[in-house]
């Protein structure tokens, strides 16, 4: 069984699919309409040097979400 973490945790280069959005209504709506649906692959494009925001690959599309954010969306490690 794979760990489940957060998206904003997500290591550089690396890939994931997610699990679940557990954040309130309003900001759920906006993350599943840029493509954070359950079982979307996700990779993590770039870190800023602070951490905050971060770009994902989503949909084929780079999308930068905040640390707060990215921090609602639950996600597992991909094996490839």
């Amino acid at each position: 069984m794979q760990k489940i973490n957060k998206l904003s945790e997500l290591e550089q280069g690396k890939r994931a699919f997610v699990m679940e959005i557990c954040s309130e209504d309003s900001m759920r709506r906006r993350l599943q309409d840029l493509g954070l649906v359950k079982g979307t692959e996700v990779r993590c494009i770039r870190k800023s040097p602070l951490g905050d925001p971060i770009a994902f690959l989503i949909r084929g599309a780079v999308i930068a979400l905040r640390y707060e954010d990215s921090s609602c969306v639950q996600i597992q490690y991909s094996e490839v």
